[in-house]
């Protein structure tokens, strides 16, 4: 999973978009594609975000690359753009976009977008870095790792009692849980190798 590219844009109903500030990791692309990438990149953002209808979010898909764009429209006719590799989940970039664009309204003056040169947005590239790893874009995205992992230790400490299958017969012998039906059971199906012993 990937993010090479965001762009925070300037676009209004009618007039050309520009963009306002960017960041982007092209560590990927050989030193002498890098510049190429970049204007492409650009050029892709701006087409993406003027086609984005106001208060709308969509998503492009061209070759590997996926453009996740969400023009927030309102009176700031703010739009964000970020370019990924297929593989970087689509909820964890809306929230992306959001955050930024929540961060670019209340840091920089509305009365800046009419001179993008003098913008300053040193934020986008601490984004760019961050939410590289798309759990930290997305709360519950990352509830369901932490849940994946538990699920994880919980196979682990299972798979560590059945290997002490020794131990694991004295305690079924033992057992004042167990009726006596069911210690049949697992000493039958412990016998025929079965792949359900516990049941």
């Amino acid at each position: 999973m990937k993010i090479f590219s965001i762009a925070i844009l300037h676009a209004p109903p009618s007039g050309a978009t520009t963009v306002l500030s960017t960041a982007s990791d092209l560590t990927s692309f050989s030193f002498f594609q890098r510049g190429s990438v970049q204007e492409f990149m650009t050029f892709f953002a701006r087409t993406v975000a003027e086609r984005t209808q106001e208060g709308q979010r969509q998503s492009v898909q061209e070759r590997e690359y996926t453009f996740h764009s969400y023009n927030r429209g309102g009176a700031e006719q703010i739009a964000a753009v970020i370019i990924c590799d297929q593989e970087y989940p689509v909820r964890p970039a809306f929230s992306l976009l959001s955050k930024i664009l929540d961060d670019f309204t209340s840091k920089v003056p509305q009365s800046s977008y009419s001179n993008p040169g003098s913008i300053s947005f040193p934020d986008i590239e601490n984004y760019i870095q961050k939410y590289q790893d798309p759990t930290q874009a997305d709360s519950i995205m990352r509830v369901q790792q932490e849940l994946d992992e538990t699920k994880i230790v919980l196979h682990k400490t299972i798979e560590s009692v059945l290997q002490r299958g020794e131990k694991l017969d004295n305690l079924v012998d033992r057992s004042n849980a167990l009726s006596a039906q069911s210690k049949m059971f697992y000493k039958t199906a412990k016998k025929q190798n079965s792949c359900c012993v516990l049941m």
